[in-house]
């Protein structure tokens, strides 16, 4: 296999690459930023658009359960994806599965925004929709591991989790993107939630711009990731002939501890985000009748993109402070701030404190939101150094990529959900006791899990040298 570096550059490219950082950087930020637009776009229409196209009902409640169900969908193929795109980042490198990855979604995107509806062929709609979001959840499956390692493979020594964040960016660069599409149209197109027109240009076909987008953004990604090489890291394990031939099969035998740790130490994290951009805007743009807040779409939303600009604003804060004092305390503190605050959403969101429909105190929500996405910020984006640490170069993708995906299940396929039924059931104080316990476990797991800021990628074990304190 071609790696792309000669003995004369690799004496001077130790911990990097022959390919310019910032091509690293940009390959790293704009495949995720893609991937995450593509699939934050299907979340804000599985709120906004496909309750009232997709899923017929004889109650909104029952409609919109039954489409944050299908949004779950992507959550049960991401593991999918991460064993076939881990399975081939392991055996074929990490270049030609994230062009893959990238593929697969983008096209998955394109199909969702060409899809019949519910009242032109019936129930093949839905069934169509839920089928594409599946392939949407392959792709991004295999994307970020890949992305995570591009960057950590390449990163200079001390500076992991600084490097490792900029894919990490992806998330709230991709949501501003695609919440941001939506705004615009429902604003040119004079959508509101509160009273949706069926024959308006929005429902009618203005929500399918997003979607079909996708094809251009999803162009200039291949564009740019075609001219990446293969990552250091991973060739000098291939010339070690250390590629084993089904990394799964060996990631389990040898790996199984970190393949738990790393799950649950993503945990509270995806719950915490998926409650902030998925549920929470099921519960603020719900009708009043049904216990909810009744807030605008467009009013919410404009909230929802102000507080994800702290979200962005504290992933590299939280790469530079994880690299000063490692990456366990670091998150032990993040995740133990996160169990805190989930005792405080009665006081935020109960309808009595918050007020509804056009009382509502919109101060009090951004308050609300920005705290969670600086918590958001602070807590992902080191999870792109701690997880790809955790396992050896030949199993490194897979690993990371189960670890991470399989808790996707557990902590946001099922987030939105389970919040909406407590809501329903029992009342929003006990959605913030769900994030509560998700933070407890991951707490668990961290504790349980050795620091692994200090140790060489290619041996995992301490590095001579540690890296000095920023």
């Amino acid at each position: 296999m071609s790696t792309g570096t000669t003995p004369s550059t690799a004496a001077t490219q130790e911990a990097g690459t022959t390919v310019p950082r910032s091509r690293i950087i940009i390959a790293s930020l704009v495949g995720t930023s893609i991937e995450f637009y593509d699939f934050y776009v299907y979340a804000t229409a599985a709120i906004s658009v496909f309750p009232l196209l997709f899923f017929p009902a004889t109650d909104a409640g029952g409609a919109l359960l039954a489409s944050l169900a299908t949004f779950g969908v992507a959550f049960v193929a991401r593991p999918v994806g991460s064993i076939i795109f881990g399975h081939y980042g392991d055996r074929l490198g990490r270049k030609v599965t994230l062009l893959g990855s990238l593929l697969v979604m983008g096209i998955a995107t394109v199909l969702i925004g060409l899809l019949p509806t519910y009242a032109q062929i019936g129930l093949w709609a839905p069934t169509m929709l839920a089928i594409l979001r599946f392939c949407q959840g392959l792709g991004l499956g295999g994307e970020w591991s890949g992305a995570a390692l591009l960057a950590t493979e390449t990163a200079e020594k001390g500076k992991r989790a600084r490097a490792a964040m900029w894919p990490q960016l992806g998330a709230p660069i991709g949501f501003l993107f695609a919440n941001g599409f939506f705004l615009l149209l429902t604003i040119w197109m004079g959508h509101d939630s509160t009273d949706p027109q069926h024959d308006g240009a929005f429902l009618t076909w203005g929500w399918r711009i997003p979607f079909l987008a996708s094809a251009v953004i999803v162009a200039l990604g291949l564009y740019v990731r075609i001219k990446l090489e293969e990552t250091p890291v991973f060739a000098r394990a291939v010339a070690r002939g250390e590629k084993v031939k089904t990394p799964l099969k060996t990631v389990v035998k040898t790996s199984w501890r970190q393949l738990i740790q790393g799950t649950f130490i993503m945990l509270a994290t995806y719950t915490l985000f998926y409650l902030f951009t998925t549920w929470i805007l099921s519960y603020a743009i719900g009708a009043e009748a049904n216990g909810m807040l009744g807030i605008g779409y467009r009013d919410f939303l404009v909230l929802q993109l102000i507080a994800i600009l702290f979200f962005a604003a504290f992933t590299p804060v939280s790469g530079a402070l994880a690299d000063k004092y490692g990456r366990k305390p670091f998150l032990i503190v993040v995740t133990a701030a996160i169990a805190v605050f989930g005792f405080t959403f009665n006081f935020f969101l109960a309808p009595e404190v918050m007020g509804t429909g056009a009382d509502a105190n919109l101060g009090l929500m951004l308050v609300f939101l920005i705290i969670g996405m600086i918590l958001m910020g602070l807590t992902f984006g080191v999870q792109s150094a701690i997880l790809p640490e955790l396992f050896p170069t030949n199993v490194r993708y897979t690993g990371s990529a189960v670890a991470y995906n399989f808790s996707s299940i557990l902590g946001a396929a099922v987030a939105p959900f389970i919040a909406a039924w407590l809501v329903q059931n029992h009342g929003v104080a006990w959605v913030g006791v769900y994030l509560a316990s998700m933070a407890v476990l991951t707490l668990c797991a961290l504790f349980s899990s050795k620091e692994t800021r200090d140790l060489d990628l290619d041996t995992l074990t301490e590095e001579s040298e540690a890296p000095a304190a920023v």
